[in-house]
C-alpha cells in the first residue's frame, strides 16, 4: 500500500464507500465472499513486489472472513478499475486492519484513501487505535508512517532451509504427542492457545466460535494440522497448528500451557510439527514471530534463520 500522502478531508473522515476520495476512473464498494479470491491477487502482488515471495494464501483471507463476528460489508472496501480489483481494506476487528494496493496503481491516492477509510470505521466501531503489519522498508511503510502512524512491534518469519534438521527434544516423562481428535480437544487447544496469547497481547479474548472459524473450519483444515502436547493426567498442555501451502509448513500457532514450559515441550511440538509437514510434501518449513514475545532467539538457536522482517504500524484515533 503506498501512493502521494493527501489530506484528510471531511469526505474522507467518515466510513463506508462512498467516503473513499479516489482517482477518476477508479470506484469503491464493500465487498463479500466472493471477492476473495481478487482480495488474494492484489495481496500476492504487493508481497511478492515488497518481499519477492508471496505468503499470504487464499484460505487465509477466507477463513478470517467466515468468523462469526465478522461483517463482511460493514468491514471491507474494494477499490476497481473497472472491474478489476485495484486495491482494498479492512478492519479486521479491534486494533487489527490490512490493506493493499496493486503495485501498478501506486501513486495515485488509493493508499491514503483507503487508509483513511480503515480509520473512520474503526472510530465509529469505538476503537482507539488501529494498526497492521508491513514489510520493513517497503512502500507501504513508507505511507502509513508519512500518515504519522508509530511503531508497535517487529515481526520476523523464519524458516528451516532445505534439508536442515531441528535436533529432536526427548519428552518430560509422562508427556506425548498426538494429533487433536474431538470437539473436546478443540476446546482444550483453543483454551491453550488464548491463554498463551493473551499474556502479552493486548485484545480480548477470541470466542472460540471465531477461533474454530479459523482453524478447523479454514478451508483445507485436516485433522493432522493441529498437534497436541499431553501431560501424564490426559489435559492438553500444548498446541501448535501446522498448516500447508504448496512446499512450505507453516507454524501458524505455537503454544505451552504457563505451568509446564521450560521442560521442552515446545522445541518438541515444533520438530513434530515440521516433521508433519515434511510427510505431507513441505521442503521448506516456517513460522513467525514478533518482538513481544522475546522467542525469536529461541528459534535461532535451534536452526532457524530470518528470511523477512515486518513492522506492525498503528495510529491513534
Amino acid at each position: 500500500m503506498t501512493d502521494d500522502v493527501t489530506p484528510a478531508t471531511d469526505q474522507t473522515a467518515t466510513a463506508g464507500a462512498a467516503s473513499l476520495s479516489l482517482p477518476d476512473g477508479l470506484t469503491s464498494r464493500p465487498l463479500g465472499p466472493s471477492d476473495v479470491r481478487a482480495v488474494f491477487e492484489v495481496m500476492a502482488a504487493v508481497e511478492l513486489a515488497d518481499t519477492g515471495k508471496v505468503a499470504i494464501e487464499e484460505a487465509d483471507i477466507a477463513a478470517d472472513w467466515q468468523r462469526p463476528s465478522f461483517d463482511i460489508a460493514a468491514k471491507t472496501i474494494g477499490v476497481f478499475d473497472g472491474d478489476r480489483m485495484v486495491g482494498y481494506g479492512e478492519h479486521s476487528g479491534g486494533d487489527r486492519s490490512d490493506a493493499a494496493v496493486h503495485p501498478a496503481y501506486r501513486g495515485r491516492g488509493v493508499g491514503t484513501a483507503v487508509a483513511r477509510w480503515i480509520q473512520a470505521t474503526a472510530r465509529a466501531a469505538g476503537v482507539s487505535v488501529v494498526g497492521m503489519p508491513v514489510p520493513a522498508g517497503s512502500p507501504s511503510e513508507a505511507l502509513l508512517r508519512a500518515l504519522g502512524y508509530h511503531q508497535r512491534w517487529t515481526s520476523w518469519i523464519l524458516e528451516v532451509p532445505q534439508g536442515r534438521e531441528i535436533a529432536s527434544q526427548p519428552l518430560p516423562q509422562g508427556f506425548s504427542l498426538r494429533i487433536a481428535e474431538t470437539a473436546a480437544d478443540h476446546r482444550a487447544a483453543w483454551e491453550v492457545i488464548e491463554d498463551a496469547f493473551l499474556e502479552w497481547s493486548e485484545r480480548p479474548r477470541t470466542p472460540y466460535e471465531d477461533w474454530a472459524a479459523v482453524t478447523m473450519e479454514r478451508p483445507g483444515f485436516e485433522p493432522w494440522n493441529l498437534r497436541l502436547a499431553i501431560d501424564p493426567s490426559g489435559a492438553v498442555v500444548g498446541v501448535s497448528l501446522v498448516l500447508l501451502a504448496d512446499e512450505v509448513g507453516y507454524v501458524d500457532k505455537l503454544a505451552v500451557r504457563k505451568d509446564v514450559r521450560n521442560q521442552g515441550l515446545a522445541r518438541a511440538l515444533l520438530v513434530d510439527s515440521f516433521a508433519a509437514a515434511r510427510a505431507h510434501g513441505a521442503t521448506v518449513c516456517e513460522l513467525s514471530t514478533d518482538s513481544r514475545t522475546g522467542a525469536l532467539g529461541l528459534y535461532e538457536k535451534v536452526g532457524m534463520e530470518v528470511t523477512s522482517i515486518w513492522f506492525n504500524l498503528a495510529i491513534d484515533l
